[in-house]
């Protein structure tokens, strides 16, 4: 099985997976400190597109945990493991950390993209974690965007917008991710402070061959350019599907097609070419 397939297998496939493990052994959380502390969670980073003029216009980070038995874990799984053992703060700012520390060494108009947990989003502490980051690492505000999902919304979408309101004061954006893989509550839409939509790999597989999901895929643009959302397409795998989300109106893609997520050396050579 090639694992870093896994990083970007559909988003209700991940979490089946993920609930099917039961809970986590006492030892596999002192092996997820441990490499929380010493570094051993890597953070990958898979570029992004810019629709206009093709060239990179930044990075999402990805977790990896290269577990010497149970082997390469996708970020989705360690985040569920970090909850199970009570390790999602030191998690979220180990990932805080090491992106932002790669990204200052970015050009200037790379942005960077962060996901947030749940757990984040019910933690109060995590808009000074995240501005903390952002000072210690001299990584400018205006070039992040915090990525959420309406997973990481179903418990109170009222206390995620509260808590989302000043991190988009401070100029971060705030861009609703996996748009399209379930069902959206459109009330999303109006309490948060949204910069963009993220839509699911599942709004562009068929947008090159199918006029349905072509149709589907030009209403959610519509809205979009409705709400001054800017759009961002993920799961572009084919040539036939960067044509079509970039002529339809798309802002940003990412995909395999441009490249699978890559080391942060790898990234800061990949964008150097």
């Amino acid at each position: 099985m090639n694992h870093a397939i896994e990083l970007e297998r559909p988003l209700t496939e991940r979490r089946r997976k993920i609930d099917r493990r039961g809970s986590v052994s006492p030892r596999l959380v002192e092996e997820l400190a441990s490499a929380i502390e010493q570094d051993g969670i890597e953070v990958l980073f898979q570029p992004q597109f810019d629709c206009e003029s093709g060239q990179i216009a930044g990075a999402e980070a990805l977790l990896r945990w290269s577990h010497s038995e149970r082997g390469l874990l996708s970020g989705d799984r360690v985040f569920a493991l970090a909850r199970e053992g009570a390790l999602s703060k030191r998690l979220t700012r180990h990932l805080c950390d090491r992106a932002m520390a790669a990204a200052t060494a970015w050009p200037s108009g790379f942005r960077l993209s962060l996901n947030a947990m749940a757990e984040d989003l019910a933690d109060p502490d995590y808009p000074g974690t995240l501005l903390e980051c952002l000072r210690d690492s001299g990584f400018p505000a205006s070039r992040l965007t915090l990525e959420i999902t309406e997973q990481a919304l179903v418990d109170s979408l009222d206390t995620a917008a509260k808590l989302l309101r000043p991190v988009a004061d401070a100029g971060i954006a705030i861009a609703l991710d996996d748009f399209g893989a379930g069902f959206c509550n459109f009330r999303y839409l109006k309490m948060l402070p949204l910069s963009a939509l993220k839509l699911d790999r599942s709004m562009v597989e068929g947008i090159a061959t199918d006029r349905q999901d072509l149709a589907v895929f030009r209403g959610i643009l519509a809205m979009a350019r409705a709400l001054d959302l800017r759009v961002i397409a993920e799961g572009v795998e084919t040539e036939s599907q960067r044509a079509a989300v970039c002529r339809e109106g798309c802002d940003i893609w990412q995909g395999f097609l441009g490249s699978r997520p890559i080391s942060a050396p790898e990234f800061a050579e990949f964008a150097a070419v």
